[in-house]
């Protein structure tokens, strides 16, 4: 898991703190630690996709399994099917990562558009404000 220094801000150049949860490093660190204590392995001919914050929140999952292969707009389009109006509320301004990388989000059906295969994680991330 990750520790409480991860929520602790840093100091960098010029003495501007900065939060280490920003870092996509410590991103990286807290993904991989939720998928390994919380998120099974997907069925065999499947995919996870995780949801985070509002889009756990909308879909009321954190994680779904769903049939391997398909273009991220085909997931998008799987995803408004199963949960009408996550689209405008979630995916149009989310972020996504495959296997723990991010990827573009195709703008239109037809542009060049990311694969997910058989045993991929794909993960809904909503932009998160704070105050």
């Amino acid at each position: 898991m990750w520790s409480r220094a991860d929520f602790q801000p840093q100091i960098g150049r010029g003495g501007q703190t900065k939060s280490s949860l920003l870092q996509p490093s410590t991103f990286h660190n807290i993904l991989q630690s939720l998928n390994n204590s919380i998120v099974p392995q997907p069925p065999a001919g499947h995919f996870n996709v995780l949801f985070f914050a509002s889009a756990s929140s909308f879909t009321g999952k954190e994680h779904e399994a769903l049939p391997a292969t398909m273009s991220l707009s085909k997931l998008f389009t799987e995803l408004e099917n199963r949960y009408p109006g996550i689209r405008a509320k979630i995916l149009d301004s989310c972020l996504v990562t495959v296997n723990l990388d991010y990827v573009d989000v195709p703008s239109e059906e037809g542009a060049e558009d990311t694969v997910i295969r058989e045993a991929d994680e794909v993960a809904i991330i909503p932009p998160v404000s704070s105050g």
